[in-house]
């Protein structure tokens, strides 16, 4: 079971709050969390290629690389 995400609740939530209810809810409620097409690490996986092709190495990355 995928862990609930609130980073655009976080980032966002005064500043944009239907912004970030789009992002929480339906980015990693119901497109990240699907994991009947790609585990989790398989995800991990493509995002760590995604960013080291456009040579960023930020916290994200480094999340992403655990979790592969």
């Amino acid at each position: 079971m995928a862990v609930k995400q609130t980073a655009g609740r976080e980032a966002l939530g005064e500043f944009a709050p239907k912004f970030a209810e789009l992002n929480d809810d339906v980015l990693f409620g119901q497109v990240w969390s699907r994991e009947d097409k790609l585990s989790l690490r398989d995800r991990s996986i493509v995002t760590v290629v995604a960013l080291l092709a456009q040579g960023l190495t930020d916290s994200s990355f480094q999340y992403h690389l655990t979790t592969a």
